[in-house]
């Protein structure tokens, strides 16, 4: 994995011959309760070669690799250069039931397509033919360029997915605006988990967030599923090694088949 410095020069690399990048990343696609959510960051070579990128981007790494304080500090100075216009943002959520109707990978397209909206819509991407010399002057006020932007979306590429981009394995480590897109839709997505614990106490969300740790394990075995839990995956979970007394709330009679979505 890249040293963080390497982020940005990264990026740098990645936008010549484009006026922006757009990072993209989700949060919470393996757990086994709530959302999946999917954060979308734009720059340009102006923010790229700014104050804050030269003597701060060096603080932004994988959201993974940071601490929950880092994140929150982190995510405060992005809401700063949002306001200030040096950078777009924007999340999208799909929750859990978009996660049963779609599985997990349509519902994490979803969130994606609902970060990206929130900053182009896919229109913006089509091709448009350029007016040539005989154009009339109606065909020369309609016409709209093609959006200068190349997408990389953390991990391999998407099929079916309105938006052109590149798939980048690896890419919260390796890209800037990747890796603020993951800090954006982990600290979303915590945020949310945390709100979920007043909602639904006892299982630990503010603690685990809902991935599979063995508090949440020991909750589920006592409490039961609520109607936050991804019964898809618990059924997978416990499939092997749950009291059959527990499986009333894994019952695999009740879950509809799944279908991936047109995004």
């Amino acid at each position: 994995m890249p040293k963080r410095r390497q982020l940005r020069g990264f990026d740098l690399k990645r936008i010549d011959g484009v006026l922006s990048l757009i990072g993209v990343d989700e949060a919470g696609r393996g757990a086994l309760a709530g959302p999946v959510v999917a954060a979308a960051v734009l720059v340009n070579r102006e923010f790229l070669e700014c104050r804050w990128a030269l003597t701060k981007a060096g603080r932004v790494n994988d959201s993974k690799q940071l601490t929950a304080e880092d994140r929150e500090e982190l995510w405060l100075e992005f809401e700063t250069l949002v306001s200030q216009g040096q950078i777009h943002a924007h999340f999208g959520v799909a929750d859990v039931g978009e996660i049963e109707q779609f599985n997990i990978l349509g519902a994490t397209k979803l969130a994606m397509r609902r970060a990206l909206e929130g900053i182009y819509p896919p229109s913006a991407f089509q091709q448009k033919t350029e007016p040539d010399l005989f154009a009339s002057a109606e065909e020369i006020a309609a016409f709209q360029p093609t959006v200068s932007a190349r997408i990389l979306i953390d991990g391999l590429a998407l099929r079916a997915f309105p938006y052109p981009h590149e798939g980048l394995v690896n890419g919260d480590g390796r890209s800037l605006c990747v890796a603020m897109a993951s800090i954006v839709a982990k600290v979303t997505r915590d945020r949310l988990m945390r709100a979920m614990e007043v909602e639904h106490p006892g299982y630990g969300f503010a603690q685990h967030k809902g991935y599979a740790t063995e508090e949440h394990r020991e909750a589920l075995l006592r409490l039961g599923r609520c109607r936050q839990h991804r019964e898809l995956f618990l059924r997978k979970l416990f499939a092997s090694r749950a009291d059959p007394a527990q499986m009333d709330f894994i019952d695999e009679s009740t879950w509809p088949e799944s279908s991936e979505p047109s995004v």
